[in-house]
């Protein structure tokens, strides 16, 4: 069970797939993705905009990413990393609610990605389509909680942007039948074309150009899905999210240096975390 998963990573493809993926220049993550956020009383915070795999060439870091984290007194992500299962399974199973080739379906991924078929019968179908759209099976470890590691270790005092029940709060707020038309969506998926789309985002990801990030995520996913579904998904997962994330960030980065790990989509744009701690008076500027 990956119990580590990002909320947000449903709506953004790219940012919960993980594949070989081969680029002409080789870069380290964080060129283009670490923003310097500067209190009106002087005090120096880091934000870093994130992506949720474990690829090596996203979780070797740029050297001022580590020189950053290391400058911080605390450690700011999404959610902290939890045992607590409870929020990824539902009442019932899937095998009441999907066809036989659709069920054939589910035991090829589950099988794929290794997990028991009686455990993804009856896990909720957001998580099943997060888990089922990696091109390969991927460990908890992604960048942020190598992140979160790092920042323990060094001794860091860390904290979450959301509680649990807010970071789920999002996807529980769709009903069952709209969970379910986006495993379906996944379901229809080929191998081939979740690689294709991982690496295109993979290698935005690496360019560092934030708004490329934000608007190949927004064109792969709502290609997917009903207009209305998508809208629905795109408020809840990041406007909503992005306003109480920048108020938490604010609060923080008033009292004392911190590092902030969130999702790179999270960042960009008007009603971004960028934006919106700009507008609370910080002088946010994007570290070279």
């Amino acid at each position: 069970m990956r119990t580590f998963l990002s909320l947000t990573s449903l709506l953004l493809r790219g940012f919960f797939s993980a594949c070989c993926l081969w680029s002409a220049v080789a870069m380290a993550a964080g060129d283009g993705m670490l923003w310097k956020v500067q209190a009106g009383n002087g005090t120096v915070s880091y934000l870093f905009g994130t992506i949720h795999v474990d690829d090596p060439r996203v979780t070797t870091l740029a050297e001022p990413v580590n020189t950053a984290l290391e400058s911080a007194q605390s450690f700011m992500m999404e959610v902290l990393p939890s045992n607590d299962v409870s929020p990824y399974y539902m009442q019932g199973s899937l095998a009441e609610m999907l066809t036989e080739a659709e069920l054939e379906q589910v035991y090829a991924a589950a099988d794929f990605h290794g997990l028991p078929r009686d455990m993804a019968l009856r896990m909720k179908p957001w998580l099943l389509a997060m888990v089922f759209d990696l091109p390969v099976s991927q460990s908890p470890y992604t960048l942020d909680v190598q992140l979160y590691l790092q920042a323990q270790r060094a001794g860091k005092a860390v904290e979450a942007l959301e509680t649990p029940q807010e970071h789920f709060s999002a996807l529980e707020s769709i009903s069952l039948e709209e969970q379910l038309l986006i495993l379906r969506s996944v379901l229809k998926r080929s191998q081939e074309q979740k690689e294709k789309d991982f690496e295109l985002l993979i290698q935005a990801y690496l360019s560092g150009d934030l708004d490329k990030v934000a608007a190949l995520d927004s064109e792969l996913t709502a290609d997917d899905l009903p207009a209305g579904l998508w809208e629905k998904l795109r408020v809840k997962l990041l406007d909503e999210r992005n306003v109480r994330m920048a108020e938490r960030i604010a609060a923080a980065a008033d009292r004392q240096p911190v590092f902030v790990a969130v999702g790179a989509a999270h960042l960009p744009g008007e009603g971004g975390v960028i934006d919106l701690l700009s507008r609370s008076g910080f002088n946010v500027s994007p570290v070279k």
